[in-house]
């Protein structure tokens, strides 16, 4: 049960969030629990974390990692996906909290877990599911969706430029038999888009891909991030570490429109759409992993972390001042 993860950015994460002793924190992906665990160190010693994972295996890891905090009550744990967060914190009592974390990239303990058919670089059933209760597996998707539909995924989610050439051949090969292996989608691919030397492998992007829609990972981050800031306090933070850049943009125009006040076209005299900015943008740039960290940790090479405020209600009636006459003075 011992984690392989290790999380990104902890430095980064702590100046972002800002815990404090009494605080009640929410990490709405715990995977192995390095990010929980700082936030328990920093809002000790009666602060408390509410950590979310939709994999049972990896709050079964966290349990024991931090099984003194959940026999003192300051670590709560609960299975489910953060699309589902205001209704899972309340049900766990945290109606209010002063932070949130959430680290869209899936853990290493997944990935070197072959029945679990992130990898390709072990052969494994073709499942993916970060829930593995949840119905729709990769094999699922890859027998039964047209050429149409699996191109298109392979290109919007894994931004594949052989999408098409791939999909006609998982479309050839499932007709012989149905694919259902790591390794075999993996050759596949290969064989129909070749790699380059010190490339990645070729079926990097068409596994992202399937595990994207597998997990309908994009619309479930458009869903959390709403209910986050409904559920920080004035002055709460939320802190949001991605690993592609469709994520990291849902996450930048985000914070982007709620930073706003009005919307209206300029031509109107006056304000109509009463739009409200709700946070501050703290990081006006993503934050990147140091060059020491991302020689220790490779997968910490592509993460970015943003990080935004919840206003006061004071605060947002100046800004949205300030934006009307700016906008229409």
């Amino acid at each position: 049960m011992n984690t392989t993860h290790i999380s990104v950015m902890p430095n980064e994460v702590l100046a972002g969030l800002r815990p404090q002793p009494g605080g009640r924190y929410i990490d709405a992906t715990a995977g192995g629990g390095g990010h929980t665990a700082l936030l328990l160190e920093h809002s000790a010693p009666t602060g408390q974390v509410l950590a979310l994972d939709a994999d049972p295996a990896a709050l079964a890891r966290v349990s024991q990692r931090l099984q003194e905090e959940v026999q003192a009550r300051r670590l709560v744990l609960m299975q489910g996906n953060f699309v589902d967060l205001q209704a899972l914190a309340e049900r766990a009592g945290f109606p209010s909290v002063q932070g949130i974390l959430a680290d869209l990239g899936f853990s290493s303990d997944q990935l070197a877990t072959g029945e679990r058919g992130f990898a390709f670089s072990s052969d494994g059933p073709l499942d993916m599911r970060f829930d593995p209760t949840s119905q729709r597996t990769a094999a699922d998707l890859v027998n039964t969706l047209s050429e149409e539909e699996l191109a298109d995924g392979f290109w919007r989610y894994g931004e594949e430029r052989h999408a098409r050439q791939i999909a006609r051949r998982v479309i050839q090969a499932r007709q012989r038999q149905p694919i259902t292996r790591t390794r075999q989608l993996a050759e596949l691919i290969a064989a129909r888009a070749p790699g380059h030397p010190g490339g990645i492998h070729p079926a990097t992007r068409t596994f992202q891909a399937l595990r994207i829609m597998v997990n309908a990972e994009l619309t479930h981050l458009e869903a959390m991030l709403p209910q986050a800031l409904d559920l920080l306090a004035p002055g709460g933070r939320l802190a949001v570490i991605s690993f592609h850049s469709l994520e990291d943009r849902i996450v930048k125009r985000f914070l982007q429109a709620e930073a706003r006040g009005c919307i209206c076209p300029p031509e109107l005299p006056v304000c109509v759409c009463h739009h409200r900015p709700r946070v501050r943008i703290v990081t006006s740039h993503p934050l990147v992993a140091t060059r020491e960290e991302q020689q220790q940790n490779p997968r910490s090479r592509s993460a970015k972390l943003r990080v935004a405020e919840r206003l006061a209600a004071e605060e947002i009636e100046t800004k949205q001042e300030e934006s009307e006459g700016n906008q229409h003075g």
